[in-house]
This record gives C-alpha cells, sequence and structure tokens, in this order.
C-alpha cells in the first residue's frame, strides 16, 4: 500500500528562522507558502518534498524534543481504506484524516504503530504527477 514518500514534515516554533535556515542549508527558496504556517521545499530529481510547519498546527501529541515532531508521509492511493487497515492492526490515531492547504488535495493522516513509531500516510497529487511522468518517460 505504501508507494513512496511524500512528504517529510519538520514543526517549528519560529516558522521564519525555520524557513531562512533551511533556504541557507539547502540553497533554494521554498517553492511553496502559507504565511505563518507552511513552507515547502521540492528537493532532488524525484523533487522530494519538505515542509516546515508552525508548530502552532502539530498534532497534540508532538513533542518539542529530538525526534518529537518530524513526521514522514508516504503516499497511499485510497488515504481513508489505509487509515482504517492500520487501525485494524492495531495502531492507534495519532493525526486524524486533515485535509491541508487550498483544496489541493492534499491530505494527511498518521498512526502510532504498536511499537510507539509514527507513521504518515498521505494523499499527495504532486506525488501521483510525478510518478506518472517517471513512468511516461521510462515507456517512451
Amino acid at each position: 500500500m505504501l508507494r513512496g514518500m511524500a512528504t517529510t514534515t519538520y514543526y517549528a516554533d519560529d516558522l521564519t528562522a525555520a524557513k531562512d535556515w533551511y533556504t541557507e542549508f539547502l540553497g533554494l527558496a521554498p517553492y511553496y507558502e502559507v504565511p505563518g504556517g507552511y513552507y515547502e521545499f521540492r528537493l532532488g530529481p524525484g523533487q522530494d518534498e519538505l515542509g516546515i510547519i508552525n508548530r502552532a498546527y502539530a498534532p497534540a501529541g508532538a513533542r518539542n524534543a529530538p525526534g518529537g515532531g518530524g513526521i514522514v508521509y508516504w503516499h497511499v492511493d485510497d488515504l481513508a481504506a489505509t487509515l482504517t487497515r492500520l487501525l485494524e492492526l492495531g495502531a492507534t490515531e495519532y493525526e486524524p484524516i486533515t485535509e491541508h492547504g487550498d483544496g489541493a488535495g492534499f491530505v494527511t493522516a498518521s498512526v502510532l504503530d504498536p511499537f510507539g513509531n509514527v507513521l504518515g500516510i498521505m494523499y499527495n497529487p504532486h506525488f501521483v504527477a510525478m510518478t506518472a511522468a517517471r513512468e511516461a518517460a521510462l515507456s517512451s
């Protein structure tokens, strides 16, 4: 069911400082922003996504400590069905199904697996488009 990494997110109390730090480190500016809430960078040949989110929007259980907030989201084609399956297998909800942005189709959820790890799942139109482009290039 997991098709590939869709987005990695990190939370920051000082969103502007985090954006500036990652801009300096990565050598590129974010391609997308929601002022005061979110910055997103696309990295490498696969245009992988790294999002920096205002900590005010972090799930209730996120901690302000190493390993206490970043979530790797794996793209899934059917988010609701995947979440249901994870819960059936003993995971517990960490973040409910949440729509993001301006109606562009980005939807996330996350669970705690039975071992205490946060597992993020996401329907990500960018992942779908990039996968289709790679598949088209391979078939031509």
